[in-house]
């Protein structure tokens, strides 16, 4: 299975405003339809994040709630992933509160780091912490690696059983103090991840293209959306939209030959939170 190309859907993150980019969604029904109408056209996970109705990044679980039951309701196959990011609120409580609404996966930072004017702060108890939370409310923790000592840290809570299978890593690169995004540093960064783990290569700002590109020739999973970048080429020409960049990533999973990898297909190797499993029986009634 893992032949075939899984999208990651990044719709809105932390950064882009209305004053930016008028594609970015804010609201939870521009984030529902945007991510309804990328899962018509195929993405096999949604990574979200919610906004206050003035566009400032929110915690509330009453925001993610509309957010998530909108996309269940419209893309019942699709895999949720929440953000637990603490760039602008870092305590526990609130950074864990979306756990506590059983997405199928909550995204992972690995340790602090640098961005261009910010930084986003993961002490190791942090990181552990939100590990065993999603543990024990079945969710599959979303693993975020700007660099090489973030994958090393993975693999450690990996070892100690900290995170448990099925292991799902998102690598980052173009980041001012992280991997950039060349052919070695994208080589080095796969090369400490087990073969048996699930990779996703996601380019920041002009490197999501050809990170995109190298991920599908590659065979492994993309990273895609206006989290990430806003712009159709890196010339900076004219923006785009969440859906032109879909679309794109699904030109060159056909111009490379590839296949997408269906939600449901993902999903039922493990990435569905656990209460939506009601039996194994089920499971294979369906296929």
């Amino acid at each position: 299975m893992k032949s075939k190309i899984l999208v990651n859907f990044c719709p809105t993150g932390m950064i882009p405003q209305k004053s930016q980019t008028p594609f970015v969604p804010i609201s939870p029904q521009e984030v529902i339809e945007q991510t309804h109408e990328a899962y018509e056209i195929g993405i096999t996970i949604a990574h979200l994040h919610a906004r206050n109705e003035d566009g400032v990044p929110t915690y509330k679980q009453s925001v993610y709630q509309q957010i998530f039951e909108g996309v269940r309701k419209y893309c019942p196959e699709l895999i949720i992933c929440g953000s637990t990011s603490g760039r602008n609120f870092p305590e526990f409580e609130k950074r864990s509160a979306v756990i506590e609404l059983k997405p199928d996966m909550c995204s992972l930072t690995l340790s602090s780091l640098n961005f261009l004017r910010q930084a986003s702060v993961n002490a190791p108890e942090m990181i552990i912490s939100l590990a065993e939370k999603m543990k024990s409310y079945g969710v599959t923790p979303e693993l975020e690696a700007f660099d090489l000592g973030m994958i090393n840290y993975g693999n450690y809570l990996i070892k100690k059983k900290i995170i448990q299978g099925p292991v799902y890593w998102n690598l980052l690169f173009g980041n001012i103090a992280g991997y950039q995004a060349s052919p070695s540093h994208i080589g080095q960064a796969i090369q400490e991840i087990s073969k048996d783990n699930w990779i996703t290569l996601a380019g920041l700002g002009e490197y999501q293209l050809p990170v995109n590109s190298i991920a599908i020739s590659l065979g492994y999973g993309v990273r895609v959306g206006l989290e990430d970048n806003i712009y159709w080429d890196s010339k900076k020409t004219r923006l785009c939209s969440n859906i032109e960049l879909v679309k794109r990533v699904h030109d060159l999973i056909e111009i490379n030959g590839k296949e997408f990898l269906k939600p449901k297909e993902m999903g039922q190797m493990g990435f569905y939170n656990s209460s939506r499993i009601t039996s194994k029986a089920e499971f294979f009634q369906s296929n």
